[in-house]
């Protein structure tokens, strides 16, 4: 109960913060709407900001695909500089809105141009779910997981495939995916860019069928997995991908 009142305060409040200097020290506006714990700032999601300390360089452009509030697209965006871009993939209006006020904060630090999309195989009209709880678990209809607690609204949205998009706009270095459950039709959705431009790649997945396609993708390209749940000390390469996974081609 009083985590159902908290989750209800939460709802349309955002405060601006600033990142640690390693991890670009960008500004940004977070919101508890996406999760309790960003009432407390940033100290529960190191995780994803280490990640794109490992992976973002200057000068690199960074897609984050399922950007929600911006934590990766944001730390990259100061990791990567005046000479990088960032692009920003989010199909949530209200996270779009908020992402864009976040691009307006940082004049020093690589561009952030927020895309108002789904990303999966093709380009078309999608059904996206927005959760009853934390807006870090919105999802397409069909896919998602159990903590998003029901579905507080949907929306029509229109996705693209990723070689499509690099088609447009300038192909990435650095490839995030965090899809919650979609993320195998991203991948089909992506295989000219995956083979052509061959960016390092972070994503999600869960145990299942399309874990398990998602490794025969990338193994067939030639790509190293690793788990990046792991330190970087500690890693080694696995057979099949992990619940949160770095490719390395």
């Amino acid at each position: 109960m009083l985590r159902g009142v908290a989750e209800r305060l939460s709802r349309g409040r955002s405060f601006r913060r600033r990142l640690a200097p390693q991890y670009g020290g960008c500004q940004m506006y977070i919101t508890p709407e996406c999760g309790l714990s960003y009432w407390f700032g940033f100290r529960f999601a190191t995780g994803l900001l280490m990640n794109a300390t490992e992976t973002v360089k200057p000068g690199n452009v960074v897609w984050d695909v399922g950007a929600n509030m911006g934590l990766f697209s944001f730390a990259s965006a100061g990791l990567a500089g005046p000479g990088g871009r960032v692009y920003a993939f989010e199909p949530d209006t209200t996270l779009v809105r908020l992402l864009r006020k976040s691009a307006l904060l940082n004049p020093k630090a690589a561009p952030v141009e927020v895309i108002p999309c789904a990303v999966y195989d093709s380009v078309s009209l999608l059904r996206f779910n927005i959760a009853e709880r934390a807006r870090a678990s919105n999802f397409l209809e069909g896919f998602g997981y159990s903590q998003t607690g029901g579905v507080r609204e949907t929306q029509t949205v229109p996705s693209v495939s990723l070689d499509w998009a690099a088609e447009r706009i300038p192909p990435p270095d650095v490839l995030k995916i965090d899809v919650e459950g979609a993320e195998l039709g991203v991948f089909q959705g992506a295989a000219k860019l995956l083979e052509t431009k061959r960016p390092v790649v972070l994503f999600e997945s869960f145990v299942g069928e399309s874990q398990d396609e998602i490794t025969r993708i990338l193994k067939r390209l030639g790509y190293t997995l690793y788990d990046c749940d792991l330190p970087a000390a500690d890693r080694v390469p696995i057979e099949k991908a992990a619940v949160s996974t770095l490719a390395v081609p």
